[in-house]
């Protein structure tokens, strides 16, 4: 008996400090897209939707700390990096680790599109006027979705980079990053560099694309590194946490714009395409991570604590998926009870009573919503295999990819029906068929 067990080692526990981290991330997600839609009425009626960006400039330092998409894929590859790394020792493809992963986002994300887009032909029958007003926000917060595949598909190249050049990967991405901006700025004097911000977001150039890559590539490479012990500690975190401050405010100085989101194909934003002002949010959330470590940990070790961490893991993609949808019953709510939910422009009188009324009603919505869906994932096979050839692997990425980026181009009408033909292949083409016997748990 005693050989069995070094045979077989019992596994280590789960690291809980990843999960917490992702579980917090998703919070501050959920309540800052709330936060951020502002509804308008007319005598009593939504009418339209404004965003909190768009009537009030200062909001972008907000973005500073609700930006937390970094965070999301510094702690995922952190989790994933082990994992890669004994793959490719074994020769095992990592294709069909993505397929899974690509898979796990494609389920849900079917059943999210198929139930809009009933919504959709419902409203069409019924005269609904909900969705006009919430139409592009029901939706465009699934490049999320696209954006995380994308970088998980090249771990292998980040694991091997950080094998090979350790921290010199990570400034390499920082090098490469601030060539793109200065070749989008093509400043012709020493004294163009202090408006180096104006100018790169000025220039709506092909080549600004390439940090649409480089620069989400970047909090991979840090959480790799993380993993592998290369930097850590109170003092390393309080340093970035002062670096990330810096960088921000010298960035924000030289005209980069000051919100991290709500970015303008073609406009001046931070995220279409990202620029160095970006960065400056990774080194602020990867510093906290660090300075707040053991103490977090300490917390953890509490059982209530660890137990509501593991909950919104659980809940985490459900709730992510979902919470923009809650707003169709929170504004129908807050229509019923005349509620303050359009509390005019911000320093107006009752603005933020508004806003707390809104997160109210958006929360209490969102319960029987996520009742619905966690009652429909249980009763829903999951233990479903992902496919293994080259071929349906890529052709259901390209699908899921071609899928979102219509759901997300033309809204929930009529980009939900449209796009869930796109995912419907991705979730159809990224499994293995027919499903092993073993997968349902028979011999």
């Amino acid at each position: 008996m005693q050989q069995a067990n070094e045979r077989h080692p019992a596994p280590a526990p789960r690291d809980r400090y990843p999960d917490a981290l992702r579980a917090m991330a998703l919070l501050v997600v959920v309540f800052g897209h709330w936060l951020a839609t502002l509804p308008r009425l007319d005598e009593g009626l939504m009418v339209a939707t404004d965003h909190l960006l768009v009537v009030w400039e200062g909001a972008g330092v907000l973005t500073w700390v609700v930006q937390v998409v970094p965070l999301f894929v510094f702690v995922s590859a952190a989790v994933s990096a082990d994992g890669v790394r004994r793959r490719l020792s074994d020769g095992h493809r990592q294709l069909h680790w993505w397929a899974s992963r690509a898979l796990a986002l494609a389920r849900p994300t079917v059943t999210y599109l198929a139930v809009l887009g009933g919504v959709v032909l419902l409203s069409r029958v019924t005269g609904g006027r909900f969705l006009e007003p919430l139409n592009h926000s029901l939706t465009i917060h699934l490049w999320f979705l696209l954006m995380l595949l994308g970088v998980q598909a090249l771990l292998p190249l980040s694991v091997r980079a950080d094998r090979r050049w350790g921290l010199g990967a990570v400034a390499g991405l920082v090098a490469i990053a601030a060539l793109v901006d200065l070749l989008r700025a093509r400043p012709g004097s020493p004294e163009d560099l202090l408006r180096l911000g104006e100018l790169a977001t000025d220039h709506a150039t092909v080549l600004g694309w390439l940090n649409l890559l480089v620069i989400w590539l970047l909090p991979q490479q840090l959480g790799i590194a993380w993993r592998q012990g290369r930097f850590s500690g109170t003092g390393t975190g309080l340093v970035l946490i002062a670096l990330g401050l810096v960088w921000l405010g010298a960035t924000v100085s030289s005209g980069y714009p000051l919100a991290m989101v709500d970015g303008e194909v073609g406009g001046r934003s931070n995220l279409l395409p990202p620029t160095l002002a970006l960065m400056g949010v990774m080194w602020l959330q990867v510093g906290t991570v660090l300075a707040f470590e053991s103490p977090a940990r300490r917390l953890l070790a509490r059982r209530p604590v660890s137990r509501l961490v593991t909950l919104l893991g659980a809940l985490g993609m459900p709730l992510y998926l979902w919470h923009k949808f809650a707003e169709l019953p929170a504004a129908w709510l807050g229509e019923k009870l005349g509620a303050p939910i359009d509390a005019g422009l911000p320093g107006e009188a009752g603005f933020w009573w508004g806003r707390l009324v809104w997160l109210l009603l958006c929360a209490l919505m969102v319960t029987p919503v996520m009742a619905g869906v966690v009652a429909f994932e249980m009763r829903r096979r999951q233990d479903v295999i992902s496919a293994t050839g080259t071929r349906s692997i890529l052709g259901g990425g390209a699908a899921l990819f071609a899928g979102v980026l219509v759901s997300m181009a033309l809204g929930a009408v009529p980009g939900a029906i449209i796009g869930l033909g796109g995912l419907a292949a991705a979730s159809w083409l990224l499994r293995a068929h027919p499903q092993p016997r073993l997968a349902s748990g028979q011999p």
